[in-house]
């Protein structure tokens, strides 16, 4: 699983975390530990901190590579910070990783993408009911442009194109069905497979993704200890936008704010880890040190 999964910005995240003996530390999104595993390297914090992911396959992993005594939710990470805060618990270090993991990709019967053939599921959560399959089969046409627009960022005409074409070819129930569908009608349209961004729409919307940061934002300076580090991993402009101004907003007080932007500008990829892990070209990562 190590090979499967590659830590994006690991050494930037170290750098700018700056993990010490003793500190208490919350992973949010822990996936299969790669950041976790550096970060418990340092702090040996075991007993005391928290990883969270809601991927079944993830925290059987994660069960697996850390020690019984690390607590370890199997829980969006919103609901996690909730049961958090009513416990009171606090920490030194908290870590969001919002992007999809490597092996929820490449594993095909998850249906993320659209380069295996396999059942149009995209849940991260697998006991959820909300499927990409209910999405394209049940939705109206206007929903699923609004979908398109909002957030795969389609122009509104290109969206209702997109929306008409999948409502009127239903049913549709595979992930190569779906994308080859919108490949053969829209074929020329743009550089990219023009299903990819009906694919991130879809997948946002199963998981309530932007609904998830923005309820969780306001809630994780509550779980911070003073000079608490709280660092961001974005994958994508809808997410990156709510991470940003939720930062600015809560440093633009200066001296008086509760939080301090320690990333001016957020953190990017280095060309050897682009060589090494191409999924790592999108990711931004931006860091706030609680002041009080």
């Amino acid at each position: 699983m190590e090979k499967l999964h590659i830590p994006v910005l690991l050494s930037e995240v170290l750098a700018t975390l700056d993990p010490h003996p003793g500190d208490k530390y919350l992973d949010l999104t822990a996936g299969y530990g790669g950041h976790a595993s550096k970060i418990l390297d340092v702090t040996q914090s075991y007993k005391t901190s928290v990883l969270v992911d809601r991927d079944e396959f993830a925290v059987n992993y994660l069960k697996q590579k850390f020690p019984p005594e690390t607590e370890i939710i199997n829980q969006d990470f919103y609901n996690s910070v909730l049961q958090l805060f009513e416990c009171g618990k606090t920490f030194d270090i908290i870590l969001a990783d919002f992007g999809v993991s490597s092996p929820q990709l490449d594993i095909g019967s998850r249906g993320f993408s659209f380069k295996y053939d396999a059942p149009l599921d995209m849940r991260m959560d697998r006991r959820q009911k909300l499927t990409a399959d209910d999405i394209i089969n049940k939705y109206s046409e206007r929903e699923l442009t609004e979908i398109f627009v909002k957030y795969g960022e389609e122009s509104p005409g290109r969206a209702a194109m997109l929306a008409r074409i999948i409502v009127h070819h239903r049913p549709i129930h595979s992930t190569l069905e779906l994308a080859e569908l919108v490949r053969v009608r829209l074929h020329g349209y743009s550089k990219i497979h023009p299903a990819t961004t009906i694919f991130q729409a879809v997948r946002i919307v199963v998981n309530d993704e932007l609904g998830q940061i923005e309820k969780t934002l306001p809630l994780l300076p509550k779980l911070l200890n003073k000079n608490g580090r709280l660092g961001i991993i974005t994958f994508h402009s809808l997410e990156d936008r709510l991470v940003k101004t939720f930062f600015k907003e809560e440093s633009s007080l200066g001296e008086e704010s509760p939080l301090e932007i320690l990333t001016k500008k957020p953190l990017v990829a280095e060309k050897p880890e682009l060589v090494i892990n191409p999924r790592s070209r999108s990711a931004k990562f931006r860091v706030v040190r609680k002041r009080i």
